[in-house]
């Protein structure tokens, strides 16, 4: 059984159902289509350095970026970032013409490394086919001694989100309508993003640091929120604040506690059987978004386990995710 859950309250997605079967799905998002985009191997329109020199805290760090490819032979790419020296921005544009709605997608890995195919380039391919510009953040892993280290993914969230801005003469974005989706602990770092865009945690290095960071939308994909022992996935709790984090550190990165009225729309979808980052995570941050009155939907799947992106879907219960999170786009004219 799936359920839906919206401003109104909880339905049944089962109801829901009946009424998807009888009209045309979005462009991509056949089963057939998402094993094609699985297995596209189209490269970024253009891969950018997120910072001009040293990433912050990171003078007389020895950091390697290191990239491993897990997939199959002949089978879809499957790579991760094991280790970030530089963060990058891939950015897949749209064939569509002129400024387009933007996408800046956050892939997980329990903060030890970065999924940016699966969770990443997949995804962006995606976006791409129903118009809209993506661009996927490699992000710098917390555990790998940078100063600050619980700060770093979110010092390059920050920039990503202003370089989409200070670029969208050049890349055809729409300044105005420039939205977010972070899976599992992309899903807590964009989830921090959306509720500390404005935290300063760098200084400026250039002109694009006086824009601003906030997104305009906002996508968790079975996102790791809470990083209270009861809730949260311990290995993202391990690489983000170590052995023993304090009470305050606790609070601090937990997004359900530091929502704010004013947050932009935001969209949810889990597996209540992930047997990794528990569903009540989802749950937390959808009710702390409804207390602070902010505009949000969540889909709970009956079944799908964690990590299924795109590529895990045809024939499950969370088929229907990028149908479901595509119309939202469109109802707040992103599509």
């Amino acid at each position: 059984m799936t359920f839906t859950l919206n401003r109104r309250g909880l339905a049944l997605a089962a109801l829901a159902g009946a009424a998807l079967a009888g009209t045309a799905k979005a462009e991509g998002t056949s089963a057939a289509d998402l094993v094609r985009l699985s297995r596209q191997r189209r490269d970024p329109d253009v891969v950018l350095p997120v910072w001009p020199g040293t990433p912050p805290g990171g003078e007389g760090l020895a950091v390697k970026d290191l990239v491993i490819d897990h997939g199959p032979v002949g089978g879809p790419p499957d790579r991760s970032a094991d280790g970030v020296a530089m963060p990058t921005l891939a950015f897949f544009r749209s064939a569509s013409p002129g400024p387009r709605a933007t996408i800046l997608v956050i892939p997980g890995g329990g903060y030890t490394n970065v999924w940016f195919d699966k969770e990443g380039y997949e995804i962006a391919r995606w976006l791409n086919t129903t118009g809209v510009h993506a661009a996927v953040l490699t992000y710098r892993l917390p555990a790998e001694g940078w100063k600050n280290g619980p700060d770093v993914p979110l010092q390059d969230a920050q920039r990503a989100m202003r370089l989409l801005r200070h670029k969208a003469k050049a890349w055809a974005v729409d300044g105005g309508r420039i939205g977010i989706i972070g899976f599992s602990a992309g899903g807590h770092l964009a989830a921090s993003l959306l509720t500390r865009h404005d935290a300063a945690v760098y200084s400026a290095v250039d002109e694009a640091d006086t824009l601003p960071a906030g997104p305009q939308l906002a996508c968790l994909a079975y996102p790791v929120i809470s990083m209270d022992e009861s809730l949260t996935h311990a290995g993202s709790r391990q690489h983000l604040l170590g052995n023993a984090p304090t009470a305050a550190q606790v609070t601090a990165y937990s997004p359900d506690q530091t929502v704010r009225a004013g947050t932009c729309p935001t969209f949810l979808f889990h597996a209540a059987d992930d047997g990794a980052v528990p569903v009540g995570n989802s749950l937390a941050m959808f009710q702390a978004l409804r207390r602070q009155n902010v505009a949000t939907e969540m889909h709970i799947f009956e079944s799908g386990g964690h990590g299924f992106a795109l590529r895990e879907i045809p024939g499950r219960p969370a088929e229907p995710w990028p149908e479901l999170y595509h119309r939202w786009l469109g109802r707040h004219g992103f599509v």
